[in-house]
């Protein structure tokens, strides 16, 4: 009898369970809204690392809340360290914290399309890092779809550089405070992405608990920067919550949420299904600028749309594939 072939772990992206599509959902949705809320909601007077900061309190409250409904909350006093917490969850909390930092700079300095579809070259980034990291190889058609969304960044980059209708009219602005950090942030995203699968795979770390110990040392790393940085001389000045109104707790929350989103997702159905749901949000986004903010996407935008949906698509839909060898 021919041995049985054992259980991918991949999950499959044709059997989804209706919580995973409900989470996926809710993921779509959340990445379509949030440029969108955080321009509207959040006054430019806000200072970012309170805002940053507020949001991985959220994060870490809900994390804490999920862990204690289904009871990993108790076996944290018997299987957690310091030392495995800080190997595990130390250097991408930093690097996230940055990276949030970056992209709340970004999210007030570009039209929200332009960000969402930027924000995505996190996946070449992510895709160099894993191959570093965890050396995971890159079939012919993903290679291809990084070109094709690199192509759509540098689309993109000279579409907002030369634009007369963007929101402040400042072309040097746009580039160093509106595509400049975004880009940054997606270089650091893929590092840290990276660094969060081999923790996840070695350290078998929960999505909740990562969730938790990355909030907690990135606000740390943010608390000791603002002892030099301008925005703590700005809330030493004016007060943490300054420029703050009941509404600008909408993106903080909705943006906490998100982050437990994205762990949950990518563990239940894996990195496939997360680039659906990342593809389905540029739709959103692209709907919902139209309808909220009353203009069209630009002519770049438009061609370069098509790129990214194509390019996420076809990396998630054809992985390497490792030959067997023959016997």
């Amino acid at each position: 009898m021919a041995a049985k072939k054992p259980k991918s772990s991949t999950p499959n992206p044709g059997n989804m369970s209706p919580r995973v599509w409900f989470y996926s959902i809710l993921l779509t949705l959340q990445y379509g809204f949030q440029p969108i809320i955080s321009k509207r909601f959040t006054r430019r007077e806000v200072i970012v690392t309170s805002s940053v900061l507020t949001c991985e309190v959220a994060k870490v409250v809900c994390a804490l809340i999920l862990m204690a409904k289904d009871g990993s909350l108790k076996k944290l006093a018997k299987e957690w360290t310091l030392v495995g917490s800080l190997t595990a969850s130390g250097l991408p909390a930093a690097i996230y914290a940055l990276q949030n930092s970056l992209l709340q700079i970004s999210y007030r300095n570009l039209d929200s399309l332009t960000f969402s579809m930027l924000n995505q070259t996190k996946i070449i980034f992510t895709a160099i890092f894993t191959y570093i990291i965890l050396r995971q190889r890159q079939s012919i058609q993903q290679i291809g779809a990084l070109f094709l969304l690199i192509m759509a960044a540098v689309l993109l980059s000279i579409g907002e550089g030369s634009s007369k209708g963007s929101s402040s009219g400042d072309p040097e602005k746009i580039l160093f405070y509106g595509i400049a950090p975004v880009l940054v942030a997606s270089v650091l995203s893929g590092l840290a992405s990276a660094l969060c699968q081999w923790a996840s795979q070695v350290k078998k770390h929960s999505s909740y608990l990562m969730t938790v110990e990355m909030s907690i040392v990135g606000s740390l790393c943010l608390l000791a920067s603002t002892s030099k940085s301008p925005d703590g001389e700005a809330i030493r000045r004016y007060g943490f919550f300054y420029g703050w109104t009941p509404l600008t707790l909408i993106p903080v929350v909705t943006n906490a949420l998100g982050g437990i989103l994205v762990g949950l997702v990518t563990s239940l159905a894996g990195g496939v299904r997360k680039g659906f749901v990342i593809v389905s949000a540029l739709l959103v986004t692209a709907m919902l600028q139209f309808l909220f903010e009353g203009t069209p996407p630009s002519v770049y935008c438009l061609v370069a749309l098509p790129l990214v949906i194509s390019s996420i698509s076809i990396y998630q839909k054809y992985p390497y594939q490792v030959k067997k060898k023959e016997a």
